[in-house]
């Protein structure tokens, strides 16, 4: 079976490669968000970036699949032709020239928010003031924050992430949020881990470690599900261990939802509560009400002065990468489809695509569904079939939201995803376990209609 990567980048890495800000790491541990065919074999539970992105790279070479990447391809639309059971895919290179590839089979991975740009509110007087601002999607190697007055507007992963890292050198940070986000302390290294790499074969210290990652996480979810308000305290307890008990953590760190109903902010060896028990960094709680020539000024009337702005107010969230897709030259709606077993879709044959998890580690949905495909693809081939569709049934329960958060970014983005089903197959799970067993059913499942090839 022949197949060709197109990668809109130069090299490989995706997030890892595209996002070059202080302090970029990993927000999940790395023995369930390295693949699970390749052992993570760092100390580093919490990665760096850069090792993320050598160990992709290095994943790449060892299976051979760099020798099928073209690199500087940007698939703009991809029309199915139900004639000849095929896809034509445009592309168009690093010097704008137009390319097009002939697919039976089409998989869409290139995650789920927009690499151009991110998400910058319309902030009032931003014109008037006179220092840099920043995204830290657009964060290049030339922007020096040490020695400066840094101000980091945003409470998500990217903030909690870049507070520690750019307090190392900088003069101080200050973290504006609107509202406070959970953050959740834990060990950059996993003591449990690298016993198990010491005494027993790295593929078996791997697998053991790669699913007392994903048991953990589980529970950790359902606690978060089944009682809030235990984990409400217990991270609110950490919180107030590393920054003493006159620190108002009720007001910077304890928002008003419950945990996992936005996602959760991870903090190696806790350092951010670290940053700001040192003086090197500072939270501040409190709304814009406009730039100045020198910072911010708040609704509470303070003002907030800063040499560097940091805009870490979230992602631009889209579809299946931006592709425009149609079957017979008519144009697909993603916000109009649902979803079948979390990578097909109802009406549209021979596309699959890649969403990991929300609520873990993206790469352990993505090692599945690939599983999946490859499972799909045999099958075909060795039945001579020509194309697959799922099939809607009439009686198929109402659609839902593709993801069941209340995080702006998810917000911002309803009516541009595929929806899900009330029930299986049409529903898209936020659990690895469920998942995993629902890998192995039956490809012939009476939803998944077959086509057989022409003589």
């Amino acid at each position: 079976m022949n197949y060709v990567v197109l990668e809109g980048r130069e090299r490989v890495g995706g997030t890892w490669d595209l996002f070059r800000y202080p302090g970029i790491r990993s927000d999940s541990e790395m023995y369930t968000l390295g693949y699970g065919f390749k052992p993570w074999r760092s100390a580093n539970a919490i990665a760096g970036g850069p090792e993320i992105r050598a160990y992709i790279e290095e994943a790449a070479r060892d299976y051979r699949v760099l020798e099928h990447i073209r690199f500087g391809r940007r698939v703009t639309r991809a029309d199915w032709s139900s004639r000849t059971s095929r896809w034509s895919v445009e592309a168009t290179d690093a010097s704008g020239a137009s390319e097009t590839y002939d697919a039976e089979f089409l998989l869409l991975a290139a995650g789920y928010y927009r690499y151009d740009a991110g998400y910058s509110p319309d902030f009032p007087g931003l014109a008037d003031y006179r220092g840099e601002v920043v995204h830290p999607q657009k964060w290049t190697d030339d922007i020096v924050h040490a020695g400066k007055r840094v101000l980091v507007i945003g409470s998500g992963a990217t903030a909690v992430t870049l507070v520690p890292a750019l307090a190392e050198t900088a003069a101080h940070v200050t973290m504006l949020q609107r509202s406070p986000t959970y953050v959740a302390p834990r060990p950059s290294a996993d003591p449990v881990a690298a016993g198990l790499r010491k005494w027993l074969p790295a593929s078996t210290a791997f697998a053991l470690n790669r699913w007392r990652g994903v048991l953990l996480g589980q529970y950790f979810f359902w606690l978060c599900k089944r009682d809030p308000a235990r984990v409400k305290k217990l991270l609110s307890d950490a919180a107030r261990l590393y920054l003493g008990k006159d620190y108002d953590v009720g007001t910077h760190f304890s928002p008003r939802y419950n945990p996992w109903e936005q996602r959760l902010c991870l903090a190696p060896d806790g350092d951010i509560y670290r940053a700001i028990r040192e003086g090197r960094a500072t939270v501040v709680t409190d709304e814009i009400e406009t730039f100045t020539p020198r910072g911010v000024r708040l609704k509470s009337g303070a003002e907030l002065e800063a040499d560097l702005v940091v805009t870490a107010t979230g992602l631009e969230l889209q579809a299946f990468g931006g592709v425009k897709l149609s079957i017979d030259g008519a144009a697909i709606d993603p916000g109009a489809l649902t979803t079948y077993r979390g990578y097909m879709y109802a009406g549209v044959p021979n596309l699959a695509s890649i969403f990991g998890y929300v609520n873990a580690s993206w790469t352990l949905r993505s090692d599945l569904i690939a599983e999946q495909v490859c499972r799909l693809l045999a099958h075909m081939e060795r039945k001579h079939y020509a194309s697959c569709a799922p099939r809607l049934d009439a009686a198929t329960d109402g659609v839902e939201n593709w993801v069941d958060f209340s995080s702006g970014y998810f917000a911002r983005a309803k009516g541009r995803f595929p929806k899900q089903g009330e029930r299986e197959p049409w529903r898209l799970n936020q659990n690895y376990l469920r998942d995993w067993l629902s890998a192995r059913n039956r490809l012939e499942d009476g939803v998944l209609q077959f086509t057989p090839a022409r003589p």
